[in-house]
């Protein structure tokens, strides 16, 4: 398989797009597409398990989507992704496979089958152990980790709070600073909480930092059974154990960080859920992974996607991608898809550790609606620079799960009917912008008194056709959570085969590891010899 890639700038199809976007792609005009098809909306809608895509407020048509799957078919894509799922050693720097899919694969039907359901199936037992706080005494549950060990279950947990049982809380704890930890340890019983350490290797900095002031505070508080308040999900059992951890949860070498919410790592979303729904969150991914390695790449949504990530951002020159998801508890769905987006195609070499000529991830970042209208909108509208959004709304609401007055029901239906008009109203109004004659045909009210309507008109016309997608969950549940961070996996998956990526090593973050580890001894000893003058300087300011 390695030695049959093929860069996506080195074939046919990049050149033909780059002509094609030369000749008139680059004066694409969303407005006259839709005039001029009535059948656009169709045309570019998409369904996938447990979604629906709406790709027709995008810089596409027929001949750039042709040109688009010819370019895949050129480098391979199909190919690529049938050995990710049969356990090829995609991952080439460090020898491994890439084979998150199997995490969720039902059992005996994919490599390693074995190993993974008897971890999940201990590791659902004791979620459930954990879940049963009359027995268990446990209250709060505090994840310990940072990255991969931290970003999926800190989002999943509060997107899925609906089905989280009442009485347990979770809480997640990631940053170096103890200002983070601190706080939260002045509201806990040690005698009612569980500490999760998450770390594959058990010598993360950040993790093993928080681990040992946790581990502190319980003792100082007089708790005495570290093995039954701490728990830990990695490899090292070793490690562990030195600490005082007896149970712990492990994975494999072809689980990377950031697809790991699937493994043990996951362990704080199973005692927030419980065994049922966790399978559930499974089995929505493990229906998204179908649909990539079966649909055809004309219908397959991941795919599609990646591909217009790679049109935007090669043809386009777009450098960033805002995401707003329309859900309150996927406010930290920005956050996981940075993480697995930038730090998987954030590369400026190939496969083979040849310089890239290209751009490849773009900037991924975003709020809520409608938090993000009153914050950064106002640039998507009206700023110098054009960035896709990608609108994400759900359908139904998950309030009647919750224990609330009936009188309120009727006032949060009224809320979502609100929430998803802003999110279509957002959307269109990317689309169609304003003209100067619009605005020059319009009364503004809180105008200031003299100035000329011209001028006016100019600050409130809106230049329009800017792309968005939208994504249509029918509900925020398990398995359609699983499915959408499935989805994203893949479409990462298809730009980085596109842009001859390995999208599973991270060597950018062991620089600044190295040079911490070199600093931290000056902060004691303030010996600044050998450092740069910046670096030095602020050295002395810290050190008073």
């Amino acid at each position: 398989m390695a030695a049959s890639w093929m860069r996506g700038d080195r074939t046919p199809a990049w050149a033909d797009l780059s002509a094609h976007f030369a000749a008139s792609a680059a004066a694409f005009d969303l407005r006259a597409a839709f005039a001029s098809d009535a059948q656009r909306f169709e045309r570019f809608g998409f369904e996938a398990p447990h979604l629906y895509a709406d790709l027709s407020k995008n810089w596409l048509d027929a001949p750039t989507l042709a040109l688009l799957l010819r370019l895949a078919r050129e480098v391979g894509l199909e190919g690529w992704r049938d050995a990710m799922f049969a356990g090829a050693l995609l991952n080439n720097t460090e020898g491994r496979a890439v084979l998150h899919t199997a995490l969720r694969a039902p059992r005996g039907t994919v490599p390693c089958s074995d190993d993974v359901h008897a971890t999940l199936d201990a590791m659902l037992a004791f979620a459930e152990r954990v879940r049963d706080t009359a027995r268990s005494g446990i209250s709060d549950v505090v994840n310990i980790g940072i990255g991969g060990s931290d970003l999926g279950p800190q989002m999943a947990v509060p997107a899925l709070q609906a089905y989280t049982q009442p009485g347990l809380r979770s809480h997640f704890v990631s940053n170096l600073d103890g200002h983070e930890l601190a706080p939260l340890l002045t509201q806990l019983d040690p005698q009612r909480t569980l500490f999760i350490v998450a770390s594959k290797t058990f010598t993360t900095q950040e993790t093993l930092a928080n681990a040992e002031t946790a581990k502190a505070w319980f003792l100082a508080r007089g708790g005495r059974d570290i093995a039954r308040h701490f728990a830990a999900t990695t490899t090292n059992v070793d490690a562990a154990a030195a600490f005082g951890i007896t149970t712990t949860f492990g994975f494999w070498d072809w689980v990377g960080g950031r697809y790991s919410l699937w493994s043990a790592i996951g362990l704080p979303v199973a005692i927030a859920l419980g065994a049922t729904h966790f399978r559930a969150l499974l089995s929505g991914a493990h229906a998204m992974d179908r649909h990539f390695a079966e649909t055809p790449l004309e219908r397959n949504l991941p795919a599609l996607l990646g591909l217009l990530d790679v049109w935007y951002r090669n043809f386009h020159g777009l450098a960033s991608r805002s995401v707003a998801p329309y859900h309150q508890g996927l406010r930290r769905l920005p956050a996981y898809l940075q993480q697995l987006e930038m730090e998987s195609n954030g590369k400026r070499v190939d496969r083979d550790g040849e310089p890239l000529p290209f751009a490849t991830s773009p900037v991924v970042w975003g709020e809520p609606g409608t938090n993000g209208q009153h914050a950064y909108f106002q640039m998507l509208h009206q700023g110098s620079d054009v960035i896709p959004v990608e609108f994400i709304a759900v359908r139904d609401t998950s309030h009647a799960r919750l224990d609330l007055p009936p009188a309120l029901q009727p006032l949060l239906a009224d809320q979502q009917r609100k929430l998803l008009a802003n999110c279509l109203a957002q959307s269109q109004a990317l689309m169609m912008g304003k003209s100067e004659a619009q605005a020059l045909s319009e009364q503004a009210p809180t105008a200031a008194a003299g100035l000329p309507r011209d001028v006016l008109a100019r600050h409130r016309s809106f230049p329009g056709n800017r792309p968005s997608t939208t994504l249509l969950l029918e509900r925020l549940d398990p398995a359609g959570l699983g499915a959408l961070i499935a989805m994203y996996e893949h479409r990462v998956f298809t730009s980085g085969v596109v842009w001859g990526l390995n999208s599973f090593d991270q060597w950018g973050v062991e620089l600044g590891k190295a040079m911490c580890n070199g600093l931290l001894p000056r902060l004691d000893n303030g010996d600044a010899s050998g450092l740069d003058a910046s670096t030095a300087g602020l050295l002395r300011k810290l050190r008073g």
